[in-house]
């Protein structure tokens, strides 16, 4: 049977989209305490079907799939802009596929405005009403008002009249932000995008034996599996290493390793990579907020996700983006005598006009990684840096980067590299890596 908070849940996802919902009214509806259905709101709206947004309220929303992350709905506009929902409240949760600026004759800008846009404009409230009609939503900039007429006619087509005391062009620099944000975060792949399911996964429960794991391992050839109790959370790990030499008849809950490490499904592969290679695991569980199971991850699974990662279109650039993208290979003589060349661009500098510290770690540990696949294919996370000294390097200089291998062995590296500016040495480190075959 159902708890209480996943009977809240179901309730909340069968709502209907676009629907306002309270702690208040689903107590009331459902005869549970305020406090349960707080928390059943809060877990809806991290798992992206419900939106909480200010001077508007809680709204059920559509689930945004996350290949389409790149869109927004008007409700985060309002969040965006910090606006005030004049009329079209009920169409808060439609999703907008461009915004259109009002900066032009009327007839001009309405060959432009369609359905599904967002007009951003000032006060001219003729062309509130004509967008309205012709599908679009209105973001009026500057603080005004807009007629009552055309609220009611926003009302009437449910779509948003939104005002933001912001002017036009800070309104569509921070809505271009957020989609740019948006995008970046579309290219980091989580536990969730490639975890082993549930209903995929074998488990041992507490009260199964050695015997049992022998008959698993029979059938699935695997040799590790999560231990679960009777309401499926996790409870311990058992692998082929605590099973050998025991007597058929043990219990599994006396020989497994407990309070295994587990991660949650919004984890990022890469920091799941970190745990594993730094713990010497080769098998996640993957756990929901009540430690229940959901699914496990491989050694395997984070490999293949980490070559995907590394071979996705860079749409949004991060600033390691940036910093990887000036680089540029002098080849060497011989195996790992690499040098490497990246010019100094003005987006990689302080305050002041010089290099700044974290571009220097990222130079840094791209120079590292970048040698070490000459010696062994595969992936590295840093395990430690250190920066003996950092000298002064002013915008648009050309930096040659010399990575020497000190030691590498089957699972870390260690690499000094110095980097020099027109001769001069500026900077030195010494990096740590621990290294993930891919074998």
């Amino acid at each position: 049977m159902a708890t209480k908070h996943e009977q809240i849940l179901q309730y909340i996802d069968e709502l209907p989209v676009g629907e306002k919902i309270s702690v208040r009214q689903i107590a009331k509806a459902l005869s549970v305490s305020e406090g349960t259905a707080y928390r059943a709101i809060k877990e809806a709206e991290n798992k992206g079907y419900v939106s909480t947004i200010e001077r508007v309220g809680t709204i059920r929303i559509e689930r945004k799939k996350k290949e389409n992350i790149e869109k927004l709905t008007y409700a985060e506009v309002v969040n965006i802009v910090d606006g005030q929902v004049l009329g079209g409240r009920t169409g808060l949760h439609k999703t907008l596929n461009k915004f259109v600026i009002g900066a032009m004759e009327l007839d001009a800008m309405m060959r432009y405005t369609g359905a599904g846009n967002l007009l951003i404009i000032g006060n001219r409230t003729n062309a509130h009403e004509l967008a309205l009609k012709a599908g679009a939503a209105v973001l009026i900039t500057g603080g005004f008002d807009t007629d009552e007429d055309v609220k009611r006619i926003a009302d009437e087509l449910q779509l948003p009249i939104i005002s933001t005391s912001y002017d036009t062009f800070t309104v569509a620099t921070m809505i271009n932000r957020a989609i740019y944000d948006q995008l970046i975060k579309k290219e980091i792949v989580l536990v969730e995008d490639i975890l082993t399911p549930i209903e995929d996964t074998t488990v041992l429960r507490t009260t199964d034996t050695v015997e049992d794991w022998f008959t698993y391992n029979r059938q699935t050839t695997h040799s590790r599996f999560p231990v679960v109790d009777h309401n499926g959370k996790v409870y311990g790990m058992v692998t082929s290493k605590d099973v050998m030499g025991r007597d058929p008849h043990t219990s599994i809950e006396k020989i497994m390793t407990k309070n295994p490490m587990t991660v949650g499904g919004k984890t990022s592969v890469a920091s799941s990579s970190h745990m594993m290679v730094w713990e010497g695991i080769e098998l996640l569980p993957v756990v929901d907020d009540a430690n229940k199971l959901i699914g496990i991850i491989s050694r395997q699974d984070v490999l293949k996700a980490l070559q995907m990662i590394q071979r996705q279109p860079q749409v949004g650039e991060t600033l390691d983006d940036i910093v990887t993208n000036q680089f540029s290979v002098m080849k060497g003589k011989g195996k790992g005598d690499d040098v490497y060349q990246c010019d100094v661009t003005p987006q990689m500098t302080n305050y002041l006009g010089t290099i700044s510290y974290g571009v220097f770690t990222t130079i840094v540990s791209e120079a590292a990684n970048r040698i070490l696949k000459s010696y062994k294919k595969g992936d590295l996370v840093v395990e430690n840096m250190t920066i003996y000294f950092l000298k002064p390097v002013q915008i648009d200089s050309t930096l040659d980067i010399f990575p020497k291998v000190l030691e590498v062995g089957r699972k870390f590296g260690k690499v000094d590299v110095e980097v020099f500016n027109e001769g001069i040495l500026v900077g030195k480190a010494m990096m740590m890596c621990q290294l993930i075959d891919r074998s």
